[in-house]
């Protein structure tokens, strides 16, 4: 598809240019990374479409200027102003047992930190899948993560704030990388960097390499008090104490009894 098929004549913004992806094609792909990049205009969702193509290769990439039904975790929608971020998902057909897959969030979540750091924005992972920056300037949420299997395949979903101005965060507890100071918002250089990372932490994490040394020493979750709001209604407060083997959050009660947590929203009752 061509990078300015189907774009809607009220996106035109100098300051944000349609990705470049023949270019993206030519660093990524040509050079092995990756086995496909799309670049498209506009989609519903960027996970959506490749879970729905059963033949898309292992390596597959999908990335879109705007996504008009971003989807998060528990079936949330967002949107941003076309071209103000990144929705990239990638798709892998990993060799390795399925009960291992819990740990790819995680995998996802320290790519996008490589990434970040590489343009100057110290980033942290807030259990189980939003990246956070720090900081007195604007700190907030600058990314989320959707991981979704079916069957021998399994999707990663990244969104990205890059260029989104103050008056254009969905939510006030959000940022972005142009707000952060990243030095550089061209959406182009964000995306290699990002692709290039997941790539050695998908790769390590295939070989048998253990993302959680990593995960824990730049977890914006582990140390803190925290409210746990569980499937079901219900909830658990205490303290976040480790990430376990599984990806699972460790949480201590006041008693001190300690609860292995697969999924649920986290509130941090004090900041990092």
């Amino acid at each position: 598809m061509g990078e300015d098929a189907g774009v809607d004549p009220a996106w035109s913004d100098l300051d944000r240019p349609p990705l470049r992806a023949a270019a993206l094609r030519t660093a990524l792909v040509g050079a092995g990374a990756w086995t496909r990049l799309d670049a498209v205009a506009s989609t519903g969702s960027t996970n959506a479409d490749l879970l729905a193509d059963e033949a898309a290769p292992d390596g597959a990439v999908l990335v879109a200027d705007h996504q008009d039904a971003g989807r998060g975790r528990l079936g949330r929608t967002w949107s941003a102003p076309p071209r103000s971020s990144l929705a990239v998902s990638v798709l892998l057909r990993p060799a390795v047992p399925t009960q291992r897959w819990a740990l790819l969030p995680l995998v996802t979540g320290l790519a996008v930190v490589d990434a970040l750091t590489a343009v100057g924005v110290q980033a942290g992972l807030k259990w189980p899948n939003d990246v956070l920056v720090a900081g007195p300037d604007r700190p907030g949420k600058v990314c989320g993560i959707l991981a979704e299997a079916r069957g021998d395949r399994v999707v990663l979903g990244a969104g990205i704030n890059v260029s989104l101005r103050t008056e254009e965060l969905p939510v006030e507890t959000a940022t972005s990388l142009a707000l952060a100071g990243a030095r550089t918002t061209d959406r182009d250089t964000v995306l290699r960097r990002y692709l290039r990372a997941l790539r050695q932490r998908v790769d390590a994490w295939a070989a048998g390499e253990s993302p959680l040394a990593d995960y824990r020493a730049v977890s914006a979750t582990l140390g803190q008090a925290v409210r746990v709001e569980l499937p079901g209604g219900t909830t658990l407060e205490g303290d976040a104490v480790d990430v376990d083997d599984d990806g699972r959050l460790v949480v201590q009660d006041s008693g001190g009894a300690r609860t292995s947590l697969a999924a649920g929203d986290v509130v941090h009752l004090r900041r990092a």
